[in-house]
């Protein structure tokens, strides 16, 4: 299915930029700081702090750095953050969509606006790109710890799964945004642990870009993805080999 493959395309940029671990810790640190303050310090009746503790262990962050951010989101004087977006267009009119978390929102508008303005893009209205993304929900599983990959398919399945595929020791099993929760419940009952997991955007279609704008958009991407309140970046630009080359 054509889930996964778009969904692949949109995580190749942000490779490059997730290579820097003190960034990635960072942006877990204010997800769970987050997730603490919409719904507590309590995992097992807070879903997406659960999700959070999760992410971050795949991604190896000490156990004491997690209980830490836990226990000072709790505590009086916490850092408070909005949730917010931004949907605009960088070069050849590739559609860009970014996820912030931040505690001064005209900061970030400013931010945002500049990194766009700088690279031959531009912000666009609220909504604008809602015929260019889904979300979806997707999961990460090394694929070695699948003893059966046939029946651990034929579950996720049923389970609510549109999609699962395997690639480079990598499984992913991409549902829709109503089944996230089915899914995620099926493979805790499968004791299946994932490196990552969560509601992503993926793009419902594709857009060529030139190899000239891709070197700008690049920069474009990168400059989102190194601002501290940027928490996820994604778009729709058609996937080449050559995006590969520095």
């Amino acid at each position: 299915m054509a889930g996964h493959s778009k969904f692949a395309n949109i995580k190749h940029r942000k490779g490059a930029q997730d290579a820097k671990r003190g960034k990635i810790f960072s942006k877990l640190i204010k997800e769970i700081t987050v997730a603490v303050k919409d719904g507590g310090a309590d995992p097992d009746s807070n879903p997406r702090l659960r999700l959070a503790i999760q992410n971050s262990k795949g991604q190896n962050m000490p156990k004491d750095t997690v209980e830490r951010a836990i226990s000072k989101a709790s505590g009086a004087g916490a850092d408070n953050y909005d949730e917010v977006s931004f949907e605009g267009y960088g070069p050849d009119g590739v559609g860009v969509f970014v996820e912030c978390a931040t505690d001064n929102n005209m900061r970030t508008v400013s931010s945002v606006r500049s990194y766009f303005n700088k690279h031959n893009g531009s912000l666009g209205k609220d909504g604008c790109l809602a015929s260019t993304f889904e979300r979806k929900g997707i999961f990460s599983i090394k694929t070695a710890l699948i003893s059966d990959e046939d029946e651990f398919t034929m579950e996720m399945i049923d389970a609510g799964a549109e999609d699962v595929e395997s690639e480079s020791g990598i499984t992913t099993v991409t549902t829709a945004m109503e089944d996230f929760g089915r899914a995620q419940k099926k493979l805790e009952e499968l004791k299946l642990e994932t490196i990552e997991a969560g509601l992503e955007r993926v793009s419902i279609f594709e857009k060529e870009i030139s190899k000239d704008a891709w070197k700008t958009f690049n920069k474009l991407i990168d400059m989102l993805e190194d601002d501290d309140d940027v928490q996820k970046v994604y778009h729709n630009a058609q996937f080449e080999e050559w995006m590969n080359e520095d």
